[in-house]
């Protein structure tokens, strides 16, 4: 075994990658990951300690936020970038201890240091996730710690916007440092991912002002999946500063812009409608890039996670900005004293390249996150009081790979008439191109954004429930059926369990890291489940 990891659904064999991980990251990146991580708690542990004094923390808050979103499945493949951020993550150590008076015993990962690469690897090995020797601990930590992740990678698109909340900070240096202990109890870590729960939804209402104030409440939106005739630059990921930033060097060029995959709700915000270059969206899901990318002709900027190792044919093509990184990629580098980042070299490399090859030709609609919706409120009522909707189900969540994810298109494709698909996240690509219609002009497939939308998923729950008089958000007529890939689905669960939200069936597998006894913690306690047949399920949940 020369790693190990099992944070995200394609874990190998369904217990954990042990040589390579499935998502392309080597053995010796994956390590390293987890050194950083341990230097990340490190920090952490050193920061509550400048806290207690009033000491300024803003530079170790983006360090942990920065680190932690690095370590996501699918940011971050670059071993050089990970070596320098754990020696950033000493520097920082080294300058919070000059600071406060340093505790006589300090846990190692506060105190560890080597510049040498070969040691930071054997040392990798000591402290990563299979050093935890009780399976519900370790499985617990892990929890946590994937929620935190998750909570991160929402928190430092805010950042980038110029938002944050310094509770949210405060609780991910509490739950990282509870981490490192080895007295703390299967109770306590329990109580501590419910809490994660709650920042979860302060995250993502945080993430929801941010994006709204800074580019207008998402509209329905019909969303172009032609090309023209012009070359372009695909933008991936999920970062709308990037874009606005990218828009902004790109008019006059000759050169337009086309979102692909998690990017495609940017269209939806109004701001984003002023650039007559911004195209459409081209192509599907992040994992279907490596064939997508080819036809596409022009460069791509990844902005965060969702990087599938990039063939060599169009290697030369993919850029990387912010946590995202690939070795052999141009790395686009961050903004300096609130400066826009430079996009030229993007932008140059698109003007020498053919116009995207058409791969498809229509429109899909979206833009219904809750203020939208709100807006139909008094449609959707009365659809639902007069029998033309039946059920709403949640669909939201992450696309990937494995053939068995199939289900959820077929799921959506043999539901009811009567039912309305709520969706975010990359999940949709399986079912928002299928002819599946309206409900009195109510589209069956609302789409409310990205995977940090949830929010408006359950902003809009909420208000049904209002508008109902229900009191519990469990007697909606709503079915939960969340496709998960990798962390930021970890912190949508946990904050959906966290608004009270029961009997959410998550699929296509449960997350290896849920030992037996904490899977069934989360069936017990919030009928969590798993998914079967298209028709098995119909049966049970929907008729």
């Amino acid at each position: 075994m020369s790693m190990f990891c099992y944070q995200c659904q394609e874990a190998a064999k369904g217990t954990g990658c042990e040589i390579k991980g499935v998502c392309g990251k080597t053995s010796d990146v994956a390590n390293l990951q987890d050194l950083l991580l341990y230097t990340t708690k490190g920090i952490a542990l050193l920061s509550q300690l400048a806290d207690e004094k009033g000491i300024d923390s803003a530079k170790a808050n983006k360090f942990i936020i920065d680190s932690l979103f690095i370590t996501i499945t699918n940011a971050n493949f670059d071993r050089n970038k990970i070596v320098s951020k754990i020696k950033e993550g000493y520097t920082i150590q080294d300058e919070i201890k000059a600071q406060i008076d340093t505790p006589d015993t300090l846990h190692d990962c506060a105190t560890y240091r080597s510049d040498d690469e070969n040691a930071m690897e054997s040392k990798a090995l000591l402290i990563g996730i299979l050093s935890i020797e009780n399976e519900d601990i370790r499985s617990l930590k892990e929890l946590l710690t994937y929620g935190l992740k998750g909570m991160a990678a929402y928190g430092e698109h805010a950042w980038n916007l110029g938002y944050e909340n310094e509770e949210i900070y405060t609780f991910a240096k509490k739950a990282l440092v509870a981490t490192l202990s080895e007295d703390i109890s299967a109770d306590g870590l329990v109580g501590l991912v419910l809490e994660c729960g709650k920042f979860g939804v302060d995250v993502m209402a945080l993430l929801d002002k941010a994006n709204t104030e800074s580019f207008g409440n998402p509209e329905i939106t019909s969303v172009n999946i032609g090309v023209g005739d012009k070359p372009g630059i695909l933008i991936s990921g999920h970062d709308l500063k990037d874009l606005e930033e990218l828009l902004e060097q790109t008019q006059g060029t000759g050169v337009d812009v086309y979102t692909h995959s998690e990017m495609l709700p940017a269209h939806y915000y109004p701001k984003f409608k002023k650039y007559e270059n911004f195209v459409g969206n081209y192509g599907s899901a992040w994992w279907k890039q490596t064939e997508e990318f080819e036809t596409f002709n022009g460069p791509i900027l990844f902005t965060t996670n969702c990087i599938a190792p990039p063939k060599a044919s169009y290697k030369d093509r993919v850029y990387t900005t912010g946590a995202s990184g690939f070795d052999g990629c141009t790395h686009i580098a961050d903004r300096v004293n609130g400066q826009a980042k430079d996009f030229s070299a993007v932008i140059e490399h698109a003007k020498k390249c053919a116009a995207p090859t058409e791969i498809e030709t229509g429109e899909i609609i979206g833009g219904f996150a809750h203020n939208q919706v709100l807006q139909l409120a008094d449609k959707v009522v009365e659809a639902v009081k007069g029998g033309a909707i039946k059920k709403f189900v949640v669909m939201a969540g992450c696309d990937g790979r494995m053939k068995d994810r199939n289900y959820y298109t077929d799921f959506a494709s043999e539901l009811p008439q009567d039912t309305v698909i709520l969706t975010a996240g990359c999940a949709k690509y399986r079912y928002n191109k299928l002819p599946l219609g309206d409900i009195g002009g109510i589209p069956r497939v609302l789409d409310a954004g990205q995977c940090n939308d949830s929010y408006s998923l359950a902003v809009t729950a909420l208000k049904l429930k209002e508008v109902f008089g229900l009191e519990d958000i469990n007697d909606l007529p709503i079915v939960y059926n969340i496709a998960w890939y990798e962390q930021k689905a970890v912190i949508v669960l946990l904050a959906l369990l966290h608004l009270g939200v029961k009997n959410i069936n998550l699929g296509p597998t449960l997350p290896a890291f849920l030992s037996p006894n904490v899977a069934k913690i989360l069936v017990d306690t919030f009928g969590i489940g798993t998914i079967s047949t298209p028709q098995e399920d119909i049966e049970k949940w929907i008729n």
